[in-house]
């Protein structure tokens, strides 16, 4: 049985690999990669997909919107009490499909900048794959605690907590941090995503989806580079691949640490209590393109393609997670859609999901249901051919 499930990781892996890193010129044409400011449009026809199944695809996409309020106004309800700021109101449901490089659909207002919850996680894992390119994180099972010094790792527990992982959720740190702990008991804190009280495992032997260690990871990144995460993301990502200016990534307003003398912005991996990255479908869709093109932007290697390849990789203990990444080996995050299919998910619904083996990114936010199903309709668009 053990044999069987290694076998089939491993076809997973090798499928991912071929799918995401970038093929020689000799096997296949160069791909499309968006200049910034635009994004080129091709009709179903030209790519041959199936334009009566696209069109029905989009319709369902857009019929099917959250039922969150449109002010924010569930927010402290649904995740306690906030330390930061949110928007006045939402967009209503909206999204881009981008199939082999190109923009076939688009439905509602994409421009409109509105917090991605916990896409913010993806964009971690991103900038902590270009700490380990940079060699500022030289062994990502090394514990934190041996290159970050301020205390947040001095405990016999904490000093075990490695940077996989913080990456694979199962770090069991114990704390606080920016007034909230990490055991998420109280109803006041955490709203509707209280737990109880339950006794702590060894780092590395139990997940937890929990924002507060994700915080934690996010500020310790903030550490090895010197400089502020969305700094680090602005410069090394998303000047890269040409995303807008109108992203920003948002702290809680007591999220501040002393840099060399400065107060410095530490910031969060999703939006539970306010703040967060708020972005365009836009750019989380070039986001998205980074990922399945392998971490690579038109014959620039952006992300190192051993980091790729672990990171969609499933952890020991997760419900098929990988670096921050939800991912589909077992069929069950994305339903319908292939093992290889991966997605950065947020709340609400604000998602990203990636099919390398069908060259597509589908980005869908303020959605109900799950997120699989409008990329599977899209998918069926595809199969004409």
């Amino acid at each position: 049985m053990i044999a069987s499930r290694r076998s089939a990781l491993a076809l997973v892996a090798a499928i991912l690999v071929a799918s995401v890193l970038p093929a020689s010129a000799a096997a296949q044409a160069a791909p499309y990669f968006p200049p910034a400011g635009q994004w080129a449009r091709k009709t179903p026809a030209e790519l041959g997909m199936d334009a009566d199944k696209l069109a029905a695809a989009v319709a369902f996409a857009q019929a099917h919107e959250t039922t969150r309020a449109r002010d924010f106004s569930d927010q402290q309800q649904t995740f306690g009490q906030p330390l930061g700021s949110l928007p006045t109101r939402r967009a209503a449901t909206n999204g881009l499909v981008v199939y082999k490089g190109y923009v076939v659909a688009e439905f509602g207002d994409t421009h409109f900048v509105d917090p991605t919850y916990s896409v913010a996680k993806s964009m971690l894992s991103t900038v902590t794959g270009i700490a380990v390119r940079d060699g500022k994180i030289a062994d990502l099972d090394a514990p934190v605690g041996k290159t970050v010094h301020d205390g947040g790792y001095a405990s016999a527990r904490n000093a075990q907590v490695t940077w996989k992982q913080h990456l694979q959720q199962e770090t069991e740190w114990e704390g606080s941090l920016w007034g909230k702990n990490a055991d998420f008991v109280g109803k006041d804190a955490f709203g509707a995503g209280e737990r109880k009280p339950r006794a702590l495992e060894a780092p590395g032997h139990h997940y937890e989806y929990n924002d507060v260690r994700i915080n934690r990871l996010a500020l310790s990144l903030l550490r090895v580079f010197g400089a502020s995460v969305p700094d680090v993301f602005q410069r090394e990502v998303m000047d890269p691949i040409g995303a807008s200016g109108t992203w920003k990534w948002v702290p809680y307003t007591n999220s501040y640490v002393e840099l060399d003398g400065k107060l410095v912005p530490s910031v969060s991996g999703g939006t539970r209590w306010g703040g967060g990255m708020w972005i365009d479908s836009w750019d989380m869709a070039r986001f998205g393109y980074l990922w399945l093109r392998g971490g690579n932007w038109a014959g620039r290697q952006i992300l190192p393609p051993d980091y790729v390849k672990a990171a969609l990789l499933p952890s020991e203990h997760g419900p098929d997670y990988g670096y921050l990444f939800w991912l589909n080996t077992k069929g069950k995050n994305l339903p319908g859609l292939p093992p290889t299919a991966y997605a950065a998910l947020g709340a609400g619904s604000n998602d990203i999901v990636i099919s390398p083996e069908h060259d597509l990114v589908v980005v869908w936010r303020w959605h109900a249901g799950n997120t699989a199903e409008f990329s599977r309709r899209v998918i069926e668009a595809i199969r004409k051919q």
